[in-house]
């Protein structure tokens, strides 16, 4: 079953970004180290805003 945007928590995690992107957990690993990519440390955590992924997603569509 696939979800909506709302479906999601409000910080998401590397495997969130693995199911919406469809790609392996490793993968969204890599992509959530990118130096554009708007990512929150807490601790040894890491987390992104589910508002500023779907808007840096966005903008890597535009960016092509």
């Amino acid at each position: 079953m696939q979800k909506n945007i709302e479906d999601y928590p409000f910080m998401l995690t590397a495997e969130h970004l693995a199911e919406i992107l469809t790609v392996s957990k490793p993968t969204a690993y890599e992509i959530m180290n990118l130096v554009s990519f708007p990512l929150i440390k807490i601790g040894r955590s890491k987390r992104v805003l589910k508002s500023e992924f779907f808007s840096w997603l966005q903008a890597q569509q535009q960016n092509k």
